[in-house]
């Protein structure tokens, strides 16, 4: 029951304009990271603004990938990465890494990670988007926030793993 749960929400394309990382161990968490991302040239898309709500002006001061990336990598080096559809923030990882030629297999993860979508579908669930799979385990969710997506995940995983 040691994992990392991570969430990332973007701006345009694959480029992160904010990511949530949570770090449980035997089942309980004790870590925490979020952080705004610059993506390039500050661009959003008027729809990811009309899912999360960030906006050019809220990340025009802050960090790029690059700068949070040394916190990112030391939260999910050599650890099981848990998220909810992992194919997708695996994917802006993988890209947003690869953009600036860091290497992947540096993190020393796996390439398929741990995914709450596939788990809570594997149980019957319908539909699985995180803020449902929430609802039905009682657990508190503000949608579209990265650390309380990364932190909602973490909790629907150790349910998981519990048997729930």
């Amino acid at each position: 029951m040691t994992f990392t749960a991570i969430d990332f929400e973007t701006a345009i394309s694959f480029h992160p304009c904010s990511v949530g990382i949570v770090t449980v161990q035997d089942g309980i968490i004790v870590d925490e990271y979020v952080s705004l991302i610059q993506p390039p040239n500050n661009s959003y898309s008027p729809y990811t603004i009309a899912v999360h709500g960030i906006t050019p002006k809220d990340t025009r001061f802050s960090p790029t990938f690059l700068d949070v990336f040394p916190e990112i990598k030391k939260r999910l080096q050599g650890q099981i990465v848990v998220a909810h559809n992992e194919s997708f923030d695996r994917s802006v990882l993988q890209k947003s890494m690869a953009m600036y030629e860091l290497p992947y297999q540096d993190l020393d993860i796996k390439d398929r990670w741990e995914c709450t979508v596939k788990l809570y579908r594997a149980k019957g669930l319908k539909p699985t988007t995180l803020k449902d799979c929430c609802s039905v385990m009682n657990i508190i969710l503000q949608h579209h926030e990265a650390l309380s997506d990364a932190r909602a995940c973490a909790k629907l995983y150790v349910a998981h793993l519990l048997g729930a």
